[in-house]
């Protein structure tokens, strides 16, 4: 049975929890590769909403394995929180393993995350303040601290110690703020050591072994390729990697597992946080858009930005991830709009550019070239097959993959679990 890799194809926020839950009944691993709090799922089951921000989607569903593998940064306090939520609500989470090898976001990266935005003033680059730029800087610089050095006192001390040598120079001399004292972090990590302890393993291996006995595993990507550290609008990004080839890195399974990549993208766009976003409505659309499509941060509760559908960045992530099949998600938020805009290419400076500019000044100032579709006033939520969508519905569909690099294989048409219509087989 094949590897599945689910990724946001603009700047996150486009439903990949939905797409999740589509495929659920289907799967035996849900993982999450990548990221951490900072970005959340929303799943709506019968009359329940569930808002996920650590744990992967694929914990709802009884029979699956959840895994937070290592690519991700783990703040266990949130983490044992939404444990505990969903266990409060009737949910089974004992399932849930979690990689050795993931870091740990401690109390002081959320203070350095928070000190640091607020000292960049205007060139803030909008992070949601919960520590992870700090907890993967760590990682990168070689001063990180693993789930696995919880269960070792002695390691555990000695790399905060190291830590926080140079942090508290950093927090006292230039931020102003009191240092932190070793003892304080230290015990607190060791508080969550013993509840944690029978949720570790090496997932690496278990997922290798899952797949080699025929098992079906989705890799669930945080944030989106748009904010990808490598291939996003840098600097305004997350700190690892939200692409496809994240979830090998940020798994520890190898690329050739990987057989089906699915991009997940709204009927228009959103994005959280500064930076580009050439589409970005500032008007009555904008705010239509807005409420209607409750476009608030699901771990932030922020207002987002919004704008029409974007096809070069449609084409860009389909590149980028090697899609093989797009989710457009949301195509019911667009019921009622008598025209709805498509960018199909950018103007800067008198020069059109039918892909991405690939230098960022350019992407900045690009001006959409827009092509018009017709909307559809029909309510489209009870939709199930693709002949059940407004011909002006159906249009939109068939235009937007015809430009957008990829096939539309499903189309979200509500915020229910069942309201979604399906074109061709995510997994077979």
């Amino acid at each position: 049975m094949p590897a599945i890799v689910i990724v946001g194809a603009q700047w996150g926020d486009e439903g990949k929890g939905k797409a999740t839950d589509l495929l659920s009944s289907r799967l035996d691993y849900v993982v999450k590769f990548n990221g951490g709090n900072n970005a959340g799922h929303t799943v709506v089951i019968g009359d329940e909403k569930y808002a996920l921000h650590l744990l992967p989607s694929g914990i709802l569903t009884p029979g699956v394995v959840p895994v937070i593998s290592n690519g991700v940064v783990v703040d266990i306090e949130v983490l044992f929180e939404e444990l505990d939520a969903l266990t409060a609500r009737g949910l089974d989470v004992s399932k849930l393993v979690v990689s050795a090898n993931a870091h740990v976001i401690t109390s002081y990266h959320r203070t350095i995350d928070k000190v640091t935005e607020r000292f960049l003033g205007k060139r803030q680059i909008g992070t949601t303040g919960r520590g992870i730029g700090p907890a993967y800087a760590d990682k990168i610089n070689r001063v990180g601290i693993r789930i696995q050095d919880l269960f070792d006192a002695n390691i555990l001390r000695q790399k905060v110690e190291g830590a926080l040598h140079q942090k508290n120079h950093l927090l006292v001399k230039v931020y102003n703020r009191r240092a932190i004292a070793v003892n304080e972090v230290v015990d607190e990590l060791l508080s969550y050591a013993e509840r944690l302890r029978p949720m570790v393993a090496d997932t690496s291996l278990l997922l290798h072994q899952a797949l080699e006995a025929g098992k079906t595993v989705l890799f669930e990507g945080g944030q989106a390729t748009m904010l990808d550290v490598d291939h996003g609008t840098y600097p305004f990004v997350t700190s690892s990697s939200a692409t496809a080839g994240g979830a090998a890195t940020g798994s520890g399974i190898g690329p050739a597992r990987l057989e089906r990549i699915i991009g997940i993208v709204k009927a228009y766009t959103t994005r959280v946080g500064s930076g580009p976003f050439p589409t970005e409505l500032f008007d009555a659309n904008g705010d239509f858009l807005r409420e209607t499509g409750n476009e608030f941060g699901t771990t932030t509760g922020r207002p987002r930005r919004v704008g029409w559908y974007d096809a070069p960045i449609a084409r860009y992530a389909a590149r980028i991830n090697g899609i093989t099949d797009f989710v457009l998600t949301k195509l019911d938020i667009l019921t009622g709009l008598e025209q709805i805009p498509v960018c199909v290419a950018y103007d800067v400076d008198g020069v059109r550019f039918d892909e991405l500019p690939v230098n960022q000044s350019d992407f900045h100032h690009a001006t959409p070239i827009y092509e018009t579709f017709p909307g559809w006033a029909e309510d489209i939520t009870g939709a199930r097959t693709f002949d059940d969508l407004p011909k002006n519905a159906q249009d939109y569909v068939l235009a937007l993959e015809k430009i957008s690099g990829s096939r539309i294989s499903a189309i979200g048409v509500g915020p229910a679990r069942d309201a979604i219509v399906v074109r061709h087989d995510l997994i077979g």
